[in-house]
This record gives C-alpha cells, sequence and structure tokens, in this order.
C-alpha cells in the first residue's frame, strides 16, 4: 500500500480518536478507554507501515528531519498506549494523537533534506535507537507537564470542570512527571554514552553543536532530578525546569538538522 494512503488512514483514526475523546470530556464524560486505545493502535500502525519503507532504503537508513519527527512521535503514541494499559496517562492522548496526525502526513507530503542514508555499524543504529527512546520519554514528559500546569492553574482558580475532572490526583500526575523524567534521563545518559563509544568524534564540526546542547539538556534534567529528590522540587519550578530541558534537547536535534538538510541548502 502507498505510504501516502496509509498517513491518511492514520490521520483519519488519529483525528477520529481525538475528536471521540475530546466530545467525551466535553461532556464530562470519560472515554471508553478500550475504544480510544483501539482507534490508536490502528493509526499507531497504519503510522509505521507507512514510515517503514521511507525510513529503510537499499541504501540505508534515512533519518531526516520529517522521517524523524514521525519516528519520535510513533516511539511516543507506542510508549504512551502501553503505559495506558498499567497507569492513568490517557489524556496525554489528546495531545499526542494530533502530534501522530501531523508528522504522519508532514512525512509523505513535505519535501525531504538532503540528508545521506546512514549505513552504519550495529553501535551506531543502537546509539540512534537510543536517542529516539530518549526523546520519545521525555517528549511524554513536556506532554505531561503541560497537563500538569493546566490541571494546577485551574485548581488553583477553583474551576476543575472539564477536562480536569478527569485527571488522576494532582500527586499522581507529578509522580508520573517525573518517572518518565527519570526514564528518559537514563535513556539520554545511555544514548550519549553510547554516542561517545562508537563515533569517533563527538566533537566534530558536525556533531558539535547537538553535542554540547544535549549535554546541557542532560545537566538540567540531572539537576531537576536532584532537586526533587533533594530539595523536594514540584509545580511549577518542576515544571519549568523539565520545559527548559526539552527545549535544549530539541534544539540540539531537530534545529542542527533544519539548518543542515535546509536552510544550508536554500
Amino acid at each position: 500500500m502507498h505510504p501516502l494512503l496509509l498517513s491518511l488512514i492514520a490521520a483519519a483514526f488519529y483525528l477520529g480518536a481525538t475528536a471521540y475523546q475530546g466530545t467525551s470530556l466535553a461532556r464530562r464524560a470519560a472515554p471508553n478507554k478500550p475504544l480510544l486505545l483501539v482507534l490508536g493502535l490502528i493509526a499507531l500502525l497504519a503510522q509505521g507501515l507507512s514510515l517503514l519503507p521511507q525510513l529503510l532504503t537499499a541504501n540505508g537508513l534515512v533519518l531526516d528531519f520529517f522521517n524523524a519527527a514521525n519516528l519520535i512521535s510513533a516511539a511516543v503514541i507506542c510508549i504512551t498506549l502501553l503505559a495506558c494499559l498499567r497507569i492513568p496517562v490517557e489524556n496525554l492522548l489528546l495531545l499526542l494523537y494530533p502530534l501522530g496526525t501531523l508528522t504522519a502526513l508532514l512525512a509523505v507530503l513535505m519535501p525531504h533534506g538532503t540528508l545521506e542514508p546512514i549505513n552504519e555499524q550495529p553501535g551506531i543504529l543502537a546509539h540512534i535507537l537510543l536517542s529516539v527512546l530518549a526523546y520519545g520519554l521525555l517528549t511524554i514528559a513536556v506532554f505531561q507537564a503541560l497537563l500538569l500546569l493546566i490541571q494546577d492553574h485551574r485548581l488553583k482558580h477553583k474551576h476543575p470542570a472539564g477536562l480536569i475532572r478527569n485527571f488522576p490526583p494532582l500527586q499522581t500526575m507529578e509522580s508520573l512527571l517525573f518517572g518518565f523524567l527519570w526514564g528518559g534521563w537514563i535513556l539520554l545518559s545511555l544514548s550519549l554514552l553510547s554516542g561517545w563509544l562508537f563515533l569517533d568524534n563527538l566533537f566534530a564540526q558536525h556533531l558539535a553543536h547537538k553535542t554540547i546542547l544535549s549535554c546541557f539538556a542532560w545537566v538540567v534534567f540531572a539537576v531537576l532530578l536532584w532537586g526533587r529528590h533533594q530539595l523536594g522540587w514540584r509545580g511549577h519550578k518542576a515544571i519549568r525546569w523539565t520545559l527548559a530541558g526539552f527545549c535544549l534537547l530539541m534544539l540540539a536535534y531537530f534545529g542542527s538538522k533544519l539548518v543542515k538538510e535546509f536552510i544550508l541548502h536554500i
């Protein structure tokens, strides 16, 4: 099946699930969780089948800007769907399903950059996989932080209605946030370590800005986790540190890709 058709199927199911969840919450009713997950699973499978031939080619792995964004969004949604089986994070899907729609469509509709295919040893591919998983978990953490910010604001202003009525308690939301942060930080640590082991020079000209910004992001998340453990950081302070670390990480990865693949080739 053509990637465009598969992406359209993915977008239709993602948008259908988003509309169903949104209208359910607007009526102050909890959506049917199994139905919500099944719709997302169908969309995720279509997204993955669309991405596969674009990502894996005869010349190697094509991980350009839009393919990378599509891969990370698919990983984020997959992790969240698995997490929904054990913990109450289905409210994240209201933000993640539209993200999946956008990246699935952009990957097939937008012109791709000039990045050479990656045909490297298994260690390099492991580094790439760890990076994608780290970005995935930390992206979930950011969406969780945004929901936490909305919940905290509505509760402080005594308006716990609508979407907020279906959120877990504030303490549970914070615990979930730091669970995602710990997982993402550990994977980011392994990603940086694997890069140091398998890449010839992490500070080569084409990698230096990415490495430095990723290290700064690693430090920001490490300080945040230390502050939580030692000083009991929570609320707005935790959210600000989470957003700061995520911005550095996305600037390291997608900022460098945007400049290298598009701006420098205009």
